[in-house]
Formats: C-alpha cells, structure tokens, sequence
C-alpha cells in the first residue's frame, strides 16, 4: 500500500517545512503535490499532516511514517546504487585463481589499482586448488585463472596481460656466472630450487634440459620467493624465473643471470559466457596496463595479439 514515492513525500515535507519548498524538492508543482498528499491520506484513512500559518506540520500518524521514511529510503537508494552499480558490471566479486607463484607482487599492485577504481568489487584470491587452476574455473569456483601454462578447454577464453622470458638466476662467483651461453649438460649437475609444482610443468625441464636429452636435476621445492632468493644468494642452487622478477633481485641481492631462451605469456583465463561482465574487463585491462610497466613489455602489443592455446593441451 505505502509506495516508495510516498515515503519521498513525507521526507520532502518534513525537510521543507512547506508545501512549496517540498515540491520544489520533488520537481512536482504544489497542486500536484497537494493531490498527492490527499490521495494518499485516503487510502490509509489517517490525515498525515496539517497547517500552522505557513508551515506544515506533521500529525503522530504522519511521524509514524516519516519514522518509516527514514529506515526505509537509505536502504532503498543504496540497493539502487548497488542494482546500478551490477547493471554497468561495476559490482560483484571476483574470485581470482593463480597458477604463477612468482606473480604475487604484480597482482598485489593489479588488486590496489582495480579497487580503488572499483570499490563496490569484492576480490577473492585462490593459489591451492584441490585439483587444477582450470578445474577451478570449469566448476565456477573461481572466475578468473592467471597462469602461464594455457589448456585447451572449450568454452574457455584467454587474455595475453605480458610476454617474457625466463632466465636463470646464481650467485656472481658462481662457476656458471662466466660462462657465455649456459648449456643444458651444465645446469643439469646443479641443485634446482623451484615452486611446489608437478616437474612436468617446469619449463626448464620440459623446454631446456629434455629436449637436449638430459634428465631433471636435484630439486628443492620453495613456496617462498624471499626464501628462495636468500638460499641462490648464499650458494645453496640455482633457481628459474621470469626476467623482470630476476632483475629485481639482481638489484637486491647481487645475483647473476642467466638466459635460457625461453618464452612465455602470462594470461588470464574465464569462461567464454563471463568474458564481458564489465568489472571482469577491467580487471584484464588493469593487469595488462600494469604488466606493461613492471614487465617492460608492449602493452598494444600484447592486447592485440592473438592467442591460440595448445591442441594437444587436454
């Protein structure tokens, strides 16, 4: 019986004082204002205010639904704001799986610089899944996957956000550190500190070292980057990552690089039916804008680029 409308009017009445004042507030004229106010006092049989010179006062049934009016309206525009809000893909949550242990100081800044764009975005960050990254996806228990090791799934679209190369990373006297060119014969005798991932998904394994015939080397696993770091930096192995990581510890901690020649993408996959919720567009824009710089790498480049993800993926 009381419509949204009818709680604007008694607010407006209230705030005025005057029926002049209330319906310029509402962009009615008083008449039509007036015709309103009556209509509405005989559909809930209660006169809900009443004259004092020029002022307009309140009866206790008109307080009553001012009272109402009150709790009532910041609740209803909030809920407009949030409706408006999905409706121009500025509001929902975003449940971001990740497949790319070195890329946490990079998605940290992504994750700052998208909400303070998109304050009505809750963001959820996934790393261990019960099976795969792309499993996750597939079951809608996250929207979004960044990996560097693409599947060929249907249904599945990917975004390039930066291209670069892995490198090699030891200490500077280390016997590696003057070599010109490093060979997959050498670095197979050395200790490997990687991620805690399957050893088929180290690309140093699979694109180095086994194309040239040689097996894995001794490996140590490492959830920690700074840990990682610290144990090249005092001779305990050798370690793979991308190039931009690389050169910040190099900075750090003095380390040597190495190239190995391999490349690769960093993209970020979703559902082809998700591809543009407007809030999940500009997450891929804000990481690929992002990645340009602290990779160093060509953002229309890499926008522009067409991505094809393996066949013989499964």
């Amino acid at each position: 019986m009381i419509e949204h409308g009818h709680l604007r009017i008694i607010q407006a009445l209230d705030e005025q004082g005057t029926l002049t004042g209330a319906a310029g507030q509402l962009c009615l004229s008083q008449s039509a204002l007036s015709h309103q106010i009556r209509h509405l006092e005989q559909r809930l049989g209660v006169p809900l205010w009443k004259r004092r010179g020029r002022r307009l006062q309140l009866t206790p049934a008109g307080e009553l639904l001012l009272h109402a009016a009150r709790q009532v309206l910041p609740v209803l525009t909030q809920a407009e704001r949030m409706l408006k809000a999905c409706a121009e893909g500025r509001l929902g949550v975003l449940r971001i799986g990740v497949e790319c242990y070195p890329c946490y100081r990079w998605l940290t800044r992504v994750v700052g610089d998208f909400l303070r764009e998109l304050p009505d975005v809750d963001i959820d960050i996934v790393q261990d899944f019960p099976f795969s990254g792309m499993r996750g996806l597939r079951d809608q228990h996250i929207d979004v996957l960044i990996t560097p090791d693409p599947e060929n799934q249907p249904g599945i679209r990917y975004e390039p956000l930066a291209a670069y190369r892995l490198v090699v990373l030891l200490t500077a006297n280390h016997p590696l550190a003057g070599v010109e060119a490093l060979s997959p014969a050498r670095l197979s005798e050395e200790t490997l500190l990687s991620f805690p991932v399957p050893l088929e998904r180290l690309d140093i394994v699979s694109r180095f070292l086994a194309p040239a015939g040689y097996p894995a080397p001794e490996r140590k696993t490492i959830a920690s980057i700074e840990i990682m770091l610290q144990l090249v930096a005092l001779g305990r192995g050798v370690c793979v990552l991308p190039e931009w990581l690389a050169d910040e510890a190099i900075a750090e901690l003095g380390l040597v690089k190495k190239a190995t020649g391999i490349d690769k993408q960093l993209l970020l996959a979703m559902r082809e039916e998700d591809s543009e919720i407007g809030y999940m567009r500009r997450f891929v824009e804000t990481g690929r804008d992002l990645a340009a710089r602290y990779f160093r790498t060509n953002s229309r480049s890499v926008e522009n680029a067409v991505f094809h993800p393996p066949a013989n993926s499964s």
